[in-house]
C-alpha cells in the first residue's frame, strides 16, 4: 500500500487501527472503547470512515465499537474470490469470534444494512441485535433492486459505476465521477458530500483491486438468484428476523423509498422493531445527519437488553 493509500483509508482519530483475520482473510478494524460489541458496517463506495462521527460517541457510551472494512474495501484484504454474500456474512460473524466475543450488535448502512439483515438469519447466536440505516429487508428489495433501485430515474446516470464493469467502476476513483454518485443518493438540499468526502473515497476506490471487488461484491449479490446455493442463501435470509431492530432511514431517500422500507417491519418478530424517519436526509443517513445517527444509536444500544 502506498503512502497516498495508507492516507486515504488509515484516518487518524479517537480509534486505533488494527488488523484481523477471520474467515480465511485479513479484514482492517478502526477500534475505540471497551464493553459489548458493536460492529459497524458501511455501505457502497464508502469504507470503515463513513462511521468515523459515531464511533467514538457509541465508545463513550460504554460499548466496544468497531467500524469495519469489509473485504475488497479500504485496507481490508482484496481476494480475487469470495465476494458472494454468504463469505461476505461469515467474514462478519467470524470477526465477531475472533474479536474474543461471543456476539455482538451488528449495525450497517447500504450494503453493510443488507448484511446486518442477513446476518442473524446466516448466523443465528452470533448477532443479538440489529440496526439498519438506508436500507430495508431484503425480502423487501427482490433481485433487481439490490441494493439500490437502480430502475429509478435520479439513479441512471450513475449505475454504470455500482454495478457495471470494473473499467466503469474503476471511474469511481476520479473526483468528478465519485461525486455524481454520492450526490445523487444525498438529499437534494444537502450539503453533503463536503470535498474531503469525495477525496478519501475517490483514494479508497483507487487503490488496487479496490474497484474490482466493490463490483465483485454487487455483481455476486444481484445475481445470487440465478444460482442454486443463492437461492437458499436467499430463502434464509428472507425470513423474519427474532432479534431487536432499529431501522434508521431517510426522507428524502431516492434509492430506497421510504415506505418500502418501512415495511420492514412485517419482517421483525418479536422485536422490538424501532423506526425513525430523519426529515431532509438523503440515502447516506450517517454521513448526512451525523449528530441525530448518533444520538439515535446510542439511545437505542444503552436501553438493549
Amino acid at each position: 500500500m502506498s503512502n497516498t493509500d495508507t492516507g486515504a483509508v488509515l484516518v487518524p482519530g479517537d480509534w486505533r487501527h488494527r488488523f484481523v483475520t477471520t474467515n480465511g482473510t485479513r479484514l482492517h478494524i478502526a477500534e475505540a472503547g471497551e464493553g459489548p460489541l458493536v460492529l459497524l458496517l458501511h455501505g457502497y463506495p464508502q469504507f470503515w470512515w463513513a462511521w468515523r462521527h459515531q464511533l467514538p460517541l457509541v465508545a463513550g457510551a460504554g460499548f466496544r465499537a468497531v467500524a469495519v472494512d469489509l473485504r475488497g474495501f479500504g485496507a481490508s484484504d482484496k481476494p480475487p474470490i469470495g465476494y458472494d454474500p454468504a463469505t461476505l456474512a461469515a467474514d462478519i460473524a467470524g470477526l465477531v469470534r475472533s474479536l474474543g466475543e461471543a456476539d455482538a450488535v451488528v449495525v450497517g448502512h447500504g450494503l453493510g444494512g443488507w448484511l446486518a439483515w442477513a446476518l442473524p438469519r446466516l448466523h443465528p447466536g452470533v448477532i443479538r441485535a440489529v440496526g439498519a440505516f438506508g436500507m430495508a429487508h431484503p425480502a423487501l428489495l427482490g433481485v433487481r433492486a439490490l441494493p439500490w433501485q437502480l430502475a429509478h430515474p435520479s439513479w441512471r446516470l450513475p449505475a454504470r459505476h455500482l454495478l457495471g464493469t470494473r473499467i466503469g467502476a474503476r471511474a469511481l476513483s476520479r473526483s468528478r465521477a465519485m461525486e455524481a454518485v454520492l450526490r445523487r443518493g444525498a438529499a437534494p438540499a444537502s450539503r453533503w458530500p463536503g470535498s474531503e468526502e469525495i477525496r478519501r473515497y475517490g483514494q479508497a476506490m483507487a487503490m488496487p483491486f479496490a474497484a474490482r471487488s466493490g463490483a465483485d461484491a454487487h455483481r455476486s449479490l444481484s445475481r445470487a438468484a440465478l444460482h442454486p446455493d443463492g437461492r437458499r442463501l436467499l430463502r434464509e435470509v428472507n425470513r423474519t428476523v427474532y432479534v431487536p431492530v432499529l431501522h434508521v432511514h431517510g426522507e428524502k431517500d431516492r434509492l430506497i423509498s421510504p415506505g418500502l422500507a418501512r415495511r420492514s417491519v412485517g419482517y421483525v418478530r418479536p422485536g422490538p422493531y424501532e423506526w425513525h424517519l430523519l426529515a431532509g436526509v438523503g440515502h447516506f443517513v450517517p454521513e448526512e445527519a451525523p449528530v441525530t445517527t448518533g444520538r439515535l444509536l446510542v439511545d437505542w444500544l444503552t436501553r438493549l437488553p
